[in-house]
């Protein structure tokens, strides 16, 4: 399986520990912050300011939380001000490596960003030299279990392709769903109003091909996106790596 989706599940199975749950309350209020600043704080009118406090709801939020983030990002409270930034590179076997950020202090970001990359045998590359690979996608994750027990992956294909959607990956605990940015809410919404319980939707960087990596590369490259995903300063990181069902599951372990 692609590393799109294989680092969706690592981070899913993760999100449950203390420690992970505050690194995604940090990284939703400042996405809030950045898209109230850049959208205004009407959530109505301002689709990416939308998102941001849904998924901040969904993640059980304090309301006053949310309220806050907003209120600073308009200038309507004091806080800081921060800076959105897209590090490129690559990591062990040619793997594409993209790390979205959100910093205060950009010098001291890629310095520490760099360092991750050369640490565990990758490297940071120029502007654009890994970009290209990937297209913003919507993903939406849908859980097989709870309400939706019974849903089949033909009641949910005649849902979304009506709604627009691109495609639907099946797997043994979630159903993954495809669209292109244009038709995310429109899908997000008709599965809404089919009663359909989401664990996660938001519009990520979806790799068009993949690398294949086996061995110390493999083990060398997840170590890589685990070290990025704990600095303080990022908020995604998406990469184009394929691994091994068995050998993933065993790195894991």
């Amino acid at each position: 399986m692609s590393g799109h989706s294989k680092w969706a599940t690592i981070k899913r199975k993760k999100g449950a520990t203390d420690a992970a749950r505050g690194r995604l309350f940090t990284r939703l209020i400042r996405e809030i912050m950045v898209a109230a600043r850049n959208g205004g704080g009407n959530a109505d009118s301002n689709p990416r300011l939308r998102l941001a406090v849904q998924t901040a709801k969904g993640a059980n939020m304090p309301a006053d939380n949310i309220k806050r983030a907003i209120q600073k990002g308009t200038g309507e409270l004091p806080g800081v001000t921060y800076e959105e930034i897209t590090y490129e590179g690559y990591g062990s076997g040619g793997v594409a490596i993209l790390v979205e950020a959100m910093t205060d202090n950009s010098n001291r970001t890629v310095s520490e960003i760099r360092h991750a990359f050369s640490r565990h045998n990758g490297n940071m590359g120029q502007a654009g030299s890994v970009a290209w690979m990937f297209h913003r996608k919507g993903s939406i994750i849908i859980p097989r279990s709870g309400s939706n027990a019974n849903l089949t992956e033909d009641d949910l294909l005649g849902i979304i392709l009506d709604a627009g959607a691109d495609d639907l990956q099946a797997d043994a605990d979630v159903f993954t769903v495809t669209t292109t940015p244009h038709a995310f809410d429109p899908v997000k919404k008709a599965l809404e109003d089919k009663g359909i319980a989401t664990e996660n939707a938001a519009l990520q960087m979806v790799p068009q091909n993949v690398v294949k990596v086996t061995g110390k590369e493999a083990e060398q490259l997840l170590k890589l996106m685990e070290a990025l995903e704990e600095h303080d300063d990022v908020q995604n990181v998406y990469a184009n790596f394929d691994i091994d069902e068995k050998e993933f599951a065993a790195l894991n372990a």
